[in-house]
């Protein structure tokens, strides 16, 4: 019974204590009114739209920092002429970004459980694209924290270069804090973020709306002495080119599926308020990348070594001021936290792979601030792991971003446009044809990303996908031959008793044998206490004294010897247990383990470990039911 409920442990639905479901008072306190937002109610550690925003957004909304910078860097190679198509492109991209907002929109009032690509590919194209899907967003998610903590700490240091050797430690320390405000629940977190995230879309609209009152940078202080990037042997505007500053920009769209992974997250009703949360995304994101580009052609903008293109665009704006620094400081705390958007949406996708039993039902367990911890664990573990082997650099892992998120957003359309055929709802041409012109777009930018960026580390990505994918169906494959072994949904054959035997391992006398033999008696029809001896003669000494004791106090219980050329105590525990088995095979053997429980943690150093040693040896070697009894000092 234990074992099932283990297995069954996946259904985030079913962790309150037994009995305890729906009955008022039921741990023994007045019961609270379930009052949607109260106290008393699992809603108030859910989001509201506003705090959606901040706790998914991060990431999309950070990608305003290298998006319109990616563009300019690639077409940079056409020289001034090539610089010019900047904006085209951004309303490309924009075009792209509103048609994923309709689409994700649509999956949200879709697939209200949340999952994103995952639930999309799995209901309409199949489960083994849906763990494609799946393991792209585990992927982008994962890279998504480490690019997010290591730009954001690039940025910090390119202000304070006396912090560039320390760049790593930084980075582990930002990712420590996030860890922990997300796992105090996703609702502190979004209200710890609500206020970085609205000062940054402040600035950035600031930089925008200014902008566009003047005909001139206001100042150049930034880039001045700075070498220019522009290619001096300047290509031809070509197709290829424009296709891969497309695919490039459209790094600014990583995070749009967020608030379609984590709707379970959002406070009912869930759908309406992840729906308000993406379209407010999409608005936001879009008008800021489309005024960011109107601004590069309105300035001539010219990249330059070491400066940021949103650096360039805030001093020729706003001017070389307070201003341009709380810019940076606003770009240099949300690049440190987009990691959240990860945090908020990865747990709750693997919850559903959990589910699904594609991975440890521990993924599935929530905490008590609707939190999946384990999930934030494994995301922090993974993530600081990419960050020490990068030494903190961005530059390394910049190349493996977003061809996952690429992926995703091609296999969820094309599952929409199969959903819409099969629904047939009002207008369902107009959205297929919506949903698989997205597709294609998607798709051309994840063939050109993973080709241009292949060499530089792609391959990493391209090789763990289908890694993610096999392991995921070794795990659901384990699952399946563990429900068949314990029947699961099968109705069991009715109870019967067998004849118990329970064994205690003893090697002196003390109340905790005397607590060990009174649980014995308890719990089998027949008990026996067994010694391990060895040959050397303070061992037979031993074992004489015990022996005399043991005849003195006459507990009613037979003492068996086990001996043992070996200084071992497990192994010969187990060969009695397995000679038992043999000569009763209808006996139900227990082997009892008494353990002394110290008063404090540290006193667990000064124990010999003897129980651990011999519950894995029984539990190695022989089907026996192991129990171990605590005394309490």
């Amino acid at each position: 019974m234990l074992i099932k409920s283990s297995i069954r442990a996946a259904d985030p639905a079913a962790e309150e204590p037994p009995g305890a479901a729906g009955i008022p008072g039921a741990s023994g306190t007045p019961a609270v009114p379930d009052v949607p937002g109260g106290k008393g109610s699992p809603d108030r550690h859910r989001l509201t739209a506003t705090q959606g925003l901040a706790a998914l957004s991060l990431d999309a909304m950070a990608s305003v920092a290298y998006g319109p910078e990616a563009i300019v860097l690639v077409l940079a190679a056409a020289g001034s002429y090539g610089l010019g198509f900047t904006l085209p492109v951004t309303v490309a991209i924009a075009t792209l970004l509103a048609v994923l907002v309709a689409s994700y929109r649509q999956v949200i009032a879709a697939f209200p459980n949340g999952g994103g690509s995952y639930a999309v590919a799995r209901a309409h194209l199949g489960p083994r694209t849906g763990l494609v899907a799946a393991a792209s967003l585990i992927l982008d998610y994962v890279l998504n924290v480490a690019v997010s903590v290591t730009a954001g700490v690039a940025a910090l240091t390119s202000a304070f270069p006396g912090l560039y050797d320390k760049r790593l430690l930084i980075c582990l320390g930002v990712l420590v804090l996030v860890t922990a405000v997300n796992l105090r629940g996703i609702v502190e977190s979004a209200k710890a973020f609500i206020v970085p995230t609205a000062v940054f879309i402040g600035s950035i609209l600031a930089i925008v709306v200014v902008g566009l009152f003047r005909d001139a940078p206001v100042s150049t202080a930034t880039a001045d002495g700075h070498a220019s990037v522009l290619a001096g042997n300047a290509t031809s505007v070509g197709a290829l080119l424009l296709l891969k500053a497309f695919a490039s920009g459209c790094s600014a769209l990583t995070g749009v599926e967020a608030v379609a992974n984590a709707v379970p997250s959002f406070r009912a009703p869930a759908a309406k308020r992840a729906q308000r949360t993406e379209v407010a995304l999409g608005a936001l994101l879009g008008v800021m990348l489309i005024g960011l580009s109107v601004l590069i052609g309105r300035f001539h903008l010219q990249p330059v070594e070491g400066v940021t293109v949103l650096a360039q665009l805030a001093d020729a704006s706003l001017g070389h001021n307070w201003a341009f620094y709380v810019v940076q400081f606003a770009t240099v705390v949300l690049l440190a936290l987009a990691a959240n958007t990860s945090f908020g949406g990865l747990p709750v996708l693997m919850s559903l792979l959990a589910r699904d039993n594609y991975l440890p039902h521990v993924f599935g367990l929530k905490a008590d601030r609707q939190v999946h911890r384990h999930g934030v664990l494994a995301l922090a573990t993974v993530s600081g792991a990419l960050l020490i082997f990068s030494s903190g650099d961005t530059n390394t892992l910049v190349p493996l971003f977003s061809i996952g998120v690429f992926v995703g957003f091609t296999i969820c359309q094309t599952g929409m446009v199969l959903h819409w055929r099969r629904e047939r709802s009002p207008r369902w041409r107009a959205k297929a044809l919506l949903n698989g012109f997205g597709a294609v777009l998607t798709g051309v930018s994840a063939v050109v990303v993973t080709a241009t960026k292949f060499t530089e580390g792609a391959w990493l990505v391209v090789v763990a996908l289908p890694l993610l994918v096999l392991a995921f169906e070794a795990v659901h494959r384990a699952y399946g031959r563990i429900s068949d072994r314990l029947g699961l949904g099968r109705v069991p054959e009715p109870p019967h008793r067998d004849r118990s035997l329970v064994i205690v391992p003893v090697s002196h006398l003390s109340r905790l044998t005397g607590e060990a033999l009174n649980a014995a008696v308890s719990l089998g029809d027949e008990v026996r206490a067994v010694t391990v001896t060895h040959p050397d003669e303070e061992d037979r000494a031993q074992t004489e004294e015990l022996r005399r004791d043991w005849e003195a106090w006459n507990p009613g219980v037979e003492l068996v010897e086990l001996h043992s050329p070996h200084r071992t105590v497990g192994r010969p525990v187990a060969a009695y247990v397995d000679r038992v088995h043999r000569y009763h095979p209808n006996t139900r053997v227990t082997v009892l383990i008494p353990e002394v429980e110290p008063a404090h943690i540290w006193q667990r150093l000064l124990q010999n470990q003897r129980g651990a040693v011999l519950a894995h040896a029984v539990r190695r070697d022989t089907d026996a039911v192991i129990c171990r009894l605590r005394f309490r000092l």
